[in-house]
């Protein structure tokens, strides 16, 4: 098997841009601070709201304001251990990490969450497969193994709004109105692909 295929983002015959990472979800905790990023702007909306309906009714005190900030501290404390309990319950069945196979061209960026039981070898050796199937081999398994995966998100680039690069974690945020996408780059590729994205995601 070519080692280059997959490992790095590798243009395909049918003029795609393919490649897989396995994002360690201990290390690589991104979801996680998502998740939490989402319930705090939640919490922060209803805490405003309550302050607003307080402040009308002529009760808003300091201490009538630390009363029911007090209980929103209470219940988002209770949230987030139940979000880092989940959180390692999630990574432990996906044995600590999980496989996800990127495809790029100019009008798309398409992220397949691969089944929990498949490892990155097998994701690698069907994207070989796959490769001589384009090239008029065999490719019906690996282009089996392909299609299984449990979920996808489709980002088109004509519609994406914004691009948050985080170099550290290997990531770019690929963000529409009502889509959120995250793609996992290698260190080696990240400025191509982030290039590329900046060039044909014209709205960002």
């Amino acid at each position: 098997m070519d080692e280059t295929i997959g490992n790095r983002v590798t243009l395909f015959p049918d003029g795609n841009y393919r490649w897989v990472y396995e994002v360690k979800m201990l290390t690589n905790p991104t979801i996680l601070f998502d998740v939490y990023k989402v319930l705090g702007i939640s919490f922060g909306v209803v805490w405003l709201f309550m302050l607003l309906i307080n402040g009308c009714e002529g009760n808003l005190t300091l201490g009538s304001i630390w009363e029911f900030s007090y209980g929103f501290l209470v219940l988002m404390a209770v949230f987030v251990v139940i979000g880092i309990v989940a959180y390692f319950i999630v990574a432990w069945v996906y044995d600590w990490k999980y496989v996800v196979l990127y495809t790029l061209n100019e009008k798309e960026v398409i992220h397949q969450q691969m089944p929990r039981q498949a490892k990155k070898a097998q994701v690698l050796g069907a994207l070989t497969a796959m490769v001589g199937g384009l090239a008029g081999k065999s490719g019906v398994v690996g282009a089996g193994l392909l299609t299984a995966s449990k979920t996808s998100s489709i980002s088109k680039l004509a519609d994406v709004a914004h691009l948050i690069p985080n170099r550290r974690r290997n990531l770019i945020k690929v963000n529409q109105l009502f889509n959120r996408n995250r793609i996992y780059v290698p260190d080696e590729d990240f400025d191509f692909v982030y290039d590329f994205l900046r060039k044909h995601c014209t709205k960002a």
